[in-house]
């Protein structure tokens, strides 16, 4: 189901840096994934934004203060991997309350398809958020008319990192999503990725006593 918010965006959420280790073909394989295990299984949880969340996309930075997503963790035994992480499909994250480095833009955002995001318990813990192919939309009209797809040719995955606490955090520091950009005069129609940082707070909402945790 399609999420509508208007917000002020030129980019979008998400892609981690990505880093490709350099081997030879006497090298060593890379180690194998440990075992996660995230609890409580079965619980609902809810992510809200915390501070504010700042997308680039060419020479446009956009600035939002409010963006919630939910899911739930997998009941068991889903939720725990001997070898590797656990995923859970999410909501599609919504944007609102954005303010934009150009003036008189007003862009409406559009969220939809099958997002999910995957835990993988390690030092630190690595989170990794899946962005459906077009899975974000921005248009905006004003001064500047511009399209801004997010993921436009293939899914396209959102690399940061887990905080175990109460609440535990998910945090976005310099992540990249591929996007296409298209328009006319102000858009920036160069931009092949959006950059983008944000800091979520997870919490239980089958149980706010309780916090969601990531371990071994």
């Amino acid at each position: 189901m399609s999420r509508t918010r208007t917000a002020l965006a030129l980019g979008t959420a998400v892609a981690g840096a990505i880093t490709l280790a350099s081997v030879t073909a006497s090298a060593a394989p890379l180690p194998a994934a440990g075992s996660t295990t995230v609890t409580p299984a079965g619980h609902a949880f809810k992510a809200v934004l915390s501070g504010k969340a700042t997308l680039k996309a060419g020479s446009v930075t956009v600035t939002c203060s409010v963006s919630v997503a939910t899911g739930s963790v997998p009941a068991a035994p889903g939720n725990s991997n001997p070898a590797g992480p656990v995923s859970s499909p999410i909501s599609a994250p919504t944007y609102s309350s954005c303010t934009a480095s150009m003036p008189g833009v007003t862009p409406t955002v559009t969220t939809s398809g099958a997002w999910a995001v995957s835990m993988q318990n390690g030092s630190p813990i690595t989170a990794t958020m899946g962005v459906p192919v077009g899975g974000l939309v921005v248009k905006t009209t004003g001064l500047a008319t511009c399209t801004v797809t997010a993921a436009p040719t293939a899914a396209a995955t959102v690399n940061g990192t887990w905080s175990n606490g109460s609440p535990s955090s998910l945090t976005f520091v310099n992540a990249t999503v591929p996007v296409k950009v298209t328009g006319g005069f102000g858009c920036p129609t160069s931009a092949t990725t959006s950059t983008f940082n944000a800091v979520y707070k997870v919490s239980d909402d089958t149980d706010p006593a309780q916090n969601i945790t990531v371990g071994p």
